[in-house]
């Protein structure tokens, strides 16, 4: 049997600090409701352990900020790194270098994603979620992986979104404060796209991101891209296997992966506060 640690009920040599005192570990992976693991990962940074911790970063930027900043603060801290499993699929990294090879100048981008929470899914019935303490409900919880997705192929060909003009829907009532976003964005060099994210509407789903350069189109979706009219499909991956043996080689080797840095995480962050927050006026989102 494992050994099982826990603050509350408070019992002496079980607590959360009695485990990372423990020398045999050497790295934790936090996976815990939004809005309690910011503290956790501050206290396994604090003990000296490796972390690896689920997405998002934080439940809003300001405390994303607050966390990264103590973290860069510290002298030789611990790796820590944020997962986001859906820049280790293996269809959107090859989408990825799909966008990197066709190169040419990003016209227009597109991410498209419609999708249903029913009330029997397990994803559904946790308290946390059910009743969110944190904005956007599904939208931050499961858009963030969207945003990456779409960052990781339009950083493939130089661009990153600056900006972003948003409506937020309420489709079923049990899904708020929000289930579904609306938006135009803007990249660093004017290039125009559009933005959808639904967890609200039974009877469409699919995801889909497109960018379109002056080379070319590359779409992606979890099974198949499609580079300019020429298809190549692929098994379903969830990308979590290679994201943790990528935070494994990173202990051996001592130098954080780029692609899970806080930093990268941060910037889905902003991006996903962008959406929800702009309220049909331009916000900034770096």
């Amino acid at each position: 049997m494992p050994d099982v640690y826990y603050d509350s009920p408070s019992e002496s040599g079980k607590s959360l600090d009695d485990l990372l005192a423990r020398k045999d570990i050497e790295a934790v992976v936090v996976v815990l409701p939004i809005n309690n693991q910011p503290e956790v990962v501050k206290r396994c940074i604090a003990a000296g352990k490796h972390v690896l911790s689920e997405k998002p970063v934080a439940q809003d930027v300001a405390t994303a900020k607050e966390l990264l900043a103590w973290y860069r603060s510290q002298s030789s801290p611990p790796i820590w790194a944020v997962a986001e499993n859906f820049r280790y699929t293996e269809s959107l990294v090859k989408a990825q270098e799909a966008v990197k090879q066709l190169g040419g100048k990003v016209l227009c981008f597109a991410l498209r994603r419609y999708g249903f929470v029913k009330e029997e899914d397990k994803s559904f019935n946790t308290e946390w979620r059910k009743v969110p303490g944190y904005q956007g409900g599904f939208l931050l919880d499961g858009g963030v992986h969207f945003a990456a997705g779409l960052r990781f192929l339009l950083g493939a060909a130089g661009e990153e979104v600056n900006q972003v003009v948003s409506f937020v829907d309420l489709l079923v009532a049990r899904l708020g404060p929000h289930d579904t976003v609306h938006a135009i964005a803007s990249t660093e060099s004017g290039a125009k796209g559009t933005i959808t994210i639904s967890f609200g509407t039974e009877h469409k789903r699919g995801l889909e991101i497109e960018i379109v350069t002056t080379n070319g189109t590359v779409s992606w979706s979890p099974e198949e891209v499609n580079v300019t009219g020429r298809s190549q499909k692929y098994a379903y991956s969830s990308g979590v296997t290679a994201e943790v043996a990528v935070f494994g080689q990173s202990l051996e080797s001592k130098t954080p992966h780029p692609l899970q840095t806080p930093e990268e995480a941060f910037a889905d962050l902003q991006l996903l506060e962008g959406l929800l927050q702009s309220n049909g006026q331009a916000k900034a989102v770096v």
